[in-house]
C-alpha cells in the first residue's frame, strides 16, 4: 500500500514539474519574440544600406558606444574585409537575451554555398533597436 502511494505521488510531482517547465519555456519564448520585434527590419535596413553604398547610413544604425570604439574608417575596413558582395541570402538564427541585449547569429550565404557567420548584439534605445556589436565568427 505504501508503495502505491509513493508511486502515485511521484508521478504527480513529475507531471507538475514538467508542466512548470513547459510553462516557463512558453513564457520565455513569448517574452523573447515580443522583445525581439523590430530586429529583423533593422537587419534588413542595415544590409540594404550597405548594398546601396550608403555605408554612413548603416554606420548610423549602430549605437553611440559602438561608434566611440569603432570609427567610420574602421567600420568601412571591417565591411570591406567581409566581402559582402559575394553573398546573396541571409539566414538569422535564434535570438538570445542577456542583460537587456539581444544576440543574434546571422549567416550570409553565397551562390557558391559559402557561409559567413556574423554575431550581432542589439540594444534598444528609446523605442528603436540599434547594433551594439558585430563580430565575424570563424567557421
Amino acid at each position: 500500500m505504501d508503495w502505491s502511494v509513493v508511486r502515485g505521488l511521484s508521478s504527480k510531482l513529475l507531471l507538475a514539474g514538467a508542466g512548470a517547465l513547459l510553462l516557463y519555456w512558453t513564457i520565455s519564448a513569448v517574452k523573447l519574440v515580443i522583445s525581439a520585434r523590430g530586429i529583423n527590419p533593422l537587419l534588413k535596413q542595415f544590409f540594404n544600406q550597405i548594398a546601396s553604398g550608403r555605408v554612413d547610413a548603416a554606420y548610423l544604425l549602430t549605437t553611440k558606444s559602438y561608434r566611440q570604439h569603432v570609427n567610420r574608417q574602421q567600420f568601412i575596413r571591417f565591411l570591406a574585409g567581409l566581402q559582402l558582395n559575394k553573398y546573396r541570402n541571409l539566414k538569422s538564427g535564434r535570438p538570445r537575451i542577456q542583460e537587456g541585449q539581444i544576440m543574434l547569429t546571422v549567416k550570409l550565404k553565397s551562390d557558391a554555398k559559402e557561409e559567413l557567420p556574423l554575431d550581432f548584439t542589439f540594444v534598444k534605445l528609446e523605442d528603436n533597436w540599434r547594433v551594439e556589436r558585430i563580430n565575424r565568427l570563424d567557421s
